[in-house]
């Protein structure tokens, strides 16, 4: 390898650290009204129904989303934010959330499917496996394919 195409190369992995360096939080995590506002919508959207409100008392949202995807409440209950494709819980969006962001049931994360922070305990219609997030590199990627302007204000009702 020519010593031109070294420092190319060196010259866009610098370029990439530097814009993943100075790459904002998403909007939701700075704005608590946008974010209120996107929750409460994934909350109320048929296609979303996040939840469950209390992780303590579910009531009988868990038989309702395992008679939404046609599974027994055991598998629903296993496909929680906490593992889903989309639940950032990446060190620098750990640093976007506010103050502590643990307790008993799990950890405050990142929504990227209906931007907002989510709790890893809960889970919604649209869950996908495959997660969470728990590398910067990969945090960014999401943040580079969102649209905030219109996810973050789009009416999901």
């Amino acid at each position: 390898m020519k010593l031109e195409e070294i420092a190319a190369i060196q010259n866009r992995e610098f370029s990439l650290k530097l814009t993943e360096a100075k790459m904002d939080c998403p909007p939701a995590t700075e704005d608590l009204q946008k974010n209120t506002e996107n929750r409460n919508r994934a909350i109320q959207a048929d296609h979303i129904q996040y939840g469950p409100l209390n992780v303590d008392e579910p009531g009988d949202y868990w038989q309702e989303i395992a008679d939404f995807w046609s599974t027994t409440e055991k598998a629903a209950k296993s496909s929680l934010c906490a593992n889903c494709t989309a639940f950032d819980i990446s060190p620098r969006m750990k640093d976007c959330l506010p103050g502590p962001t643990s307790d008993e049931d799990g950890e405050l994360g990142y929504c990227w499917m209906h931007h907002f922070k989510c709790h890893s305990a809960r889970s919604c219609r649209t869950w996908a496996k495959g997660g969470p997030i728990e590398e910067d590199k990969v945090s960014h990627e999401w943040q580079k394919s969102a649209d905030f302007d219109e996810k973050e204000t789009e009416d999901e009702d």
